[in-house]
């Protein structure tokens, strides 16, 4: 089984396709090339890559049904 993680984003290098995700207080490198997202865009993330834009909404309910609320 394999998971995908809500995350928002702080920043992103156009240049390299490198964004900084917060993920509820931990913050990681994620390769954006396979979306558009901008700096307080939401994102899912995979294996180090963003793979799907998300509402603000989608990612409180996704992380709210993985910390079990």
């Amino acid at each position: 089984m394999c998971l995908a993680i809500p995350g928002r984003i702080k920043s992103v290098d156009k240049k390299t396709n490198v964004a900084l995700v917060d993920f509820d207080g931990i913050e990681r490198e994620v390769n954006v090339s396979l979306v558009d997202v901008k700096k307080g865009d939401y994102a899912i993330v995979h294996a180090g890559f963003a793979i799907q834009k998300l509402t603000s909404k989608d990612a409180k309910e996704i992380s709210d049904l993985l910390e079990g609320k």
